[in-house]
């Protein structure tokens, strides 16, 4: 696992990207999209979606349908008035308190973190997890363990800025309702890639990984 600093260098510029991701999107919805993706194909999905005008490129999102793995997630359940406040609560999550239970209980970390967002507007529910590799004898401090089971899931593998992840929310709905399925729970996101290298500076968007999963039925 990760030096504790350098989880919490990560995850608080990851955040910081999430948070302006947050604030697009609630734009988004105050708005009617319309237009057409520039390429698509049937099963596996390649959009490359057309920017707004004041972004150079927009991002790369791979739609592939497939099923979920089982895993164990050590998570904790959190809330916020404020966008700022979720991005300060999550880098704190990730990069401290999941970081010290693990410790704690001799976890291993065995995935990339996860955070499920269970509301659009303020106040704003939210649990962040990181997945392991067993059950701790017992926990404490707001932790608990969820486990992810095997489902039909589609994935929009997202490649660009944070702020143009709701295109990526989007395109993923755009499937469902093509292909005449419901959405089944909450969906979540799986930060892939690292935000920044190993001497903490940002990475080229277009060469971080971020999934965004939806359950159907």
């Amino acid at each position: 696992m990760k030096e504790n600093n350098y989880w919490l260098c990560s995850c608080l510029i990851l955040l910081i990207f999430f948070v302006s991701a947050c604030n697009s999107n609630n734009k988004q919805e105050e708005q009617k999209t319309t237009g057409a993706p520039d390429k698509e194909t049937t099963n596996n999905i390649t959009k490359v979606i057309e920017p707004p005008a004041e972004t150079k490129r927009g991002p790369i999102i791979n739609i592939t349908d497939t099923l979920s793995i089982k895993q164990l997630v050590l998570t904790m359940k959190d809330s916020a008035a404020t966008m700022e406040r979720i991005g300060l609560k999550l880098g704190e999550i990730y990069g401290v308190k999941l970081a010290a239970i693990m410790k704690k209980n001799n976890l291993k970390n065995t995935g990339a973190p996860i955070a499920w967002y269970k509301t659009s507007k303020a106040p704003y529910f939210f649990e962040a997890g990181l997945p392991v590799n067993k059950k701790p004898s017992k926990l404490s401090g707001g932790a608990y363990i969820k486990e992810i089971g095997i489902d039909s899931i589609v994935v929009a593998h997202f490649y660009g800025p944070y702020e143009l992840l709701p295109q990526g929310y989007d395109a993923l709905r755009d499937w469902i309702k093509s292909h005449k399925k419901k959405i089944k729970g909450v969906p979540y996101e799986i930060y892939v890639d690292d935000p920044v290298d190993s001497t903490g500076k940002p990475k080229d968007p277009y060469k971080v990984r971020t999934d965004i999963i939806f359950a159907w039925k």
